[in-house]
């Protein structure tokens, strides 16, 4: 039986900072959530309930993983109640989760945010990745990089809600750039009013390509001027010097969205 749901006001909100890789990158979203309520029923956290006839632990996650795409960075946040007697410390949380779940899902960062925190899903604004794209020759696809770039529109087919649907993308994609020869791409896409996955940028670039490997790297939260993750390995956020670091990484960034400031952090290449 779920312990009943806590207080309101007694409640605390921990989020929880994990990568995806490896094969369980092919296990879906719903899935990776079940394997996380097992987790936290392991812990012995004090995880608060809802109320109601069938109780369920208060559990969010932030944006959806598509389906065979690996991250470095993803999220949930969990509602707790008051601090119960050997409860494990935030600070060791990670190692312990780390423990309780599958190969490939490491938790690498756990810190309790502020109430006034927005959800995950409409606070994140962008979200970077490092993309494979098979099918098209190191030099064509530098030249559908820019192709795309200049694009005024750019419309692929997509399904939405059972049915297939015309939809343009160039607004999302805020930054595109080729990382090697070998078909490796590098993409900043926003998230509102709707995202773009992986395979629907690959598919814009040509209709010979095909997406291999894709991993999400960061995903941006945007505020006052400022741009920090939702939770750093490091810590709640990140560096103003840290933030401007990563958008260095992006030598083609379509105009009026930021200016490329050039270069990339001593003894790096801009990632972080």
């Amino acid at each position: 039986m779920p312990p009943e749901a806590a207080a309101p006001q007694a409640q605390r909100r921990l989020r929880l900072r994990f990568t995806k890789a490896g094969k369980i990158r092919f296990t879906s979203h719903r899935d990776v959530a079940r394997m996380w309520e097992r987790a936290l029923r392991r812990s012995r956290l004090p995880v608060a309930y809802s109320q109601g006839f069938v109780p369920h632990p208060l559990v969010s996650f932030g944006l959806a993983l598509p389906t065979g795409c690996e991250s470095r960075g993803e999220y949930l946040d969990v509602r707790l109640g008051p601090v119960e007697p050997g409860e494990i410390p935030v600070a060791q949380l990670p190692e312990a989760f780390s423990a309780l779940l599958p190969e490939g899902i490491d938790v690498s960062a756990a810190a309790l945010v502020a109430e006034a925190e927005g959800s995950l899903q409409q606070e994140v604004a962008s979200c970077d990745w490092e993309l494979e794209v098979l099918g098209v020759p190191g030099e064509e696809l530098q030249e559908r990089v820019e192709k795309v770039l200049a694009a005024p529109i750019l419309t692929v087919r997509r399904e939405r809600k059972g049915r297939q649907a015309d939809d343009d993308i160039r607004p999302a994609i805020l930054a595109l750039s080729v990382t090697s020869p070998n078909g490796h791409l590098r993409a900043e896409m926003a998230t509102h009013p709707r995202g773009v996955r992986p395979g629907d940028l690959v598919a814009a670039l040509d209709t010979r390509a095909v997406l291999g490997r894709a991993c999400r790297t960061h995903q941006w939260i945007e505020r006052d001027g400022g741009r920090f993750e939702p939770l750093s390995v490091s810590g709640p956020g990140l560096s103003v010097d840290a933030t401007q670091y990563a958008r260095r990484a992006f030598p083609h960034v379509r105009d009026g969205i930021q200016p490329d400031p050039g270069g990339s952090p001593p003894g790096g290449d801009g990632r972080h």
